[in-house]
């Protein structure tokens, strides 16, 4: 991995994912898509880990793609923004979509906690979690008309979820800064916080003593039917997770737990 882009430490079933290019604002260099890549990677291997949260070292979040050093690397014959789009390989997603869709893959819930500016591609990575938590006065875009681009990492699948389709292109269309308070009502940010880091991290500390095959179930029942017009699908995936769940250590341990107050001993997935 890309250690001065990326650092990942794990502690009581947490896992923080930092983006360390703060004189940047963490933009997103090669370095940086793939050193973001290898973490999601790393994580999906690492046993015991419950919940994960993701955020930028510095004043920012994430300020997007760096134009510049893409275009350098052009001009050196060492190839720009093609190398994000190269579907090589058995992979469904190029390296530009793994950034964001990685998230959404870990079987595990993922909190963004967004402070300073988050622009175009720093915006779709925190889309791809499943909970964002950004500072009130945050700054929100998707940028990438700006560059004369179109959103291309993952929007797709993330942001339909979230917004009707015409605030949807209002904020493509126009590239537009929206605060985190704006982002709130819009439906971008799940909720704000003075201090999103320490917002992200006491509810990821929450989710991690709960039962993880309950939470792992969880996520995997909204992803696989929230926007699924197959209602009877839906259902049997219901049935079958509950199935999968009833009578299990886990289960039972939450059980007890519940009846005793006493705090649950769970047994993580391998």
């Amino acid at each position: 991995m890309a250690e001065d882009r990326v650092r990942i430490e794990v502690a009581d079933h947490v896992a923080v994912v930092t983006l360390t290019r703060p004189d940047k604002h963490n933009a997103l260099d090669r370095a940086m898509f793939e050193g973001i890549a290898a973490a999601a990677e790393e994580i999906a291997e690492t046993a015991g880990v419950r919940a994960v949260v993701l955020h930028g070292d510095g004043p920012s979040f994430c300020s997007g793609l760096d134009v510049a050093s893409f275009l350098a690397s052009e001009d050196n014959g060492g190839g720009g923004l093609d190398v994000l789009l190269d579907r090589s390989g058995a992979r469904r997603a190029n390296l530009a979509q793994r950034v964001a869709t990685d998230w959404i893959d870990l079987p595990v819930p993922v909190i963004a906690a967004i402070h300073g500016v988050c622009f175009g591609g720093g915006l779709q990575i925190a889309l791809g979690a499943d909970i964002r938590i950004a500072a009130p006065d945050a700054k929100l875009s998707i940028m990438e008309v700006k560059w004369g681009l179109v959103p291309d990492m993952g929007i797709t699948q993330t942001l339909p979820r979230l917004v009707s389709i015409d605030i949807a292109k209002e904020l493509t269309f126009s590239g537009r800064i929206v605060s985190g308070s704006e982002g709130l009502k819009l439906g971008l940010v799940t909720r704000t916080a003075e201090d999103p880091l320490s917002a992200a991290l006491s509810l990821a500390d929450e989710i991690s003593q709960k039962s993880p095959d309950a939470v792992r179930a969880a996520k995997r029942l909204y992803d696989e039917t929230w926007a699924s017009n197959d209602t009877a699908a839906a259902l049997v995936l219901e049935s079958e997770l509950q199935t999968g769940l009833i009578g299990k250590p886990n289960q039972i341990a939450a059980v007890v737990a519940g009846m005793s107050g006493e705090p649950p001993v769970f047994v993580d997935p391998a």
